[in-house]
């Protein structure tokens, strides 16, 4: 498949999407935006796909919006519609049954945040900065970003984080919480891969049911949570994975996972 802004790449059952703009810094704009839903059709139905890893082209992971995308006239409902179609994008990213990390290699505002706070693992160069300064220009992260924020790095500094709008260093990103690990710059790609080569050897349905019982278990009632918990653990419990764990165990070797 063909995108105008993003470049997927696809090996060892990897798949390498880069946000493909450098000299807009990765700003996502409407072309972008269809590309996202096209991509999700195939992320989605392509069963080759393990993992996927996200980046940025040149010395930015994403500026966020393109500012012409809010300079246009908009209608209130025509902007929802436009709104939603993002929204969903980074819905479908976070629900995804296969883990999703974020090679952040550079600069991540706006609407590149929205898109890794969507992304299973954060992974960051220790050039990259964050932060979102929607209220430079009257706005706020709409797409997503005040709920997710919140739930991952909490009410007092996700406020600070949109109130006061500052751009955040990577150290500091990770000791709030809103990345999993900074790297050297040149290590990146490397550590994102390594990381993808380990998920890979781990059983997917396992990955993928724990991911949707976290998803769920965010928005979620304790109780509630404890029953989908039980119900995927009486499905994973049936599966060929799950015997093959439990052999490998017993005879003292790595598992060999097929997804079944």
């Amino acid at each position: 498949m063909s995108y105008k802004t993003i470049i997927v790449e696809t090996g060892n059952r990897v798949a390498t999407v880069t946000l493909n703009r450098p000299d807009y810094l990765n700003a996502v704009n409407e072309e972008m935006r269809d590309d996202f839903t096209r991509l999700m059709g195939e992320l989605q139905t392509n069963d080759d796909i393990g993992v996927v890893i996200l980046t940025g082209a040149g010395r930015a992971f994403s500026a966020g919006g393109d500012i012409s995308y809010f300079e246009r006239d908009w209608s209130t409902s025509r902007f929802r519609a436009e709104n939603h179609r993002l929204m969903q994008f980074f819905d479908e990213l976070e629900q995804i049954e296969k883990p999703v990390i974020a090679a952040i290699n550079g600069p991540c505002t706006g609407a590149g945040l929205q898109v890794t706070l969507s992304c299973d693992l954060r992974i960051a160069s220790d050039n990259a900065k964050f932060g979102f300064r929607e209220n430079n220009i009257g706005l706020i992260p709409g797409a997503g970003g005040c709920s997710r924020l919140v739930k991952l790095i909490g009410y007092g500094k996700a406020k600070e984080l949109i109130f006061i709008g500052d751009m955040i260093a990577a150290g500091e990103a990770e000791r709030i919480g809103l990345v999993n690990r900074v790297v050297p710059h040149e290590s990146l790609m490397a550590e994102a891969q390594s990381i993808a080569a380990h998920l890979l050897t781990r059983a997917p349905q396992a990955l993928g049911l724990a991911k949707r019982i976290l998803w769920q278990s965010v928005t979620t009632d304790f109780q509630t949570g404890r029953v989908l918990e039980a119900l995927a653990q009486s499905v994973l419990i049936k599966s060929e994975d799950h015997r093959e764990g439990v052999r490998a165990f017993r005879e003292k070797r790595k598992p060999k996972f097929k997804g079944e």
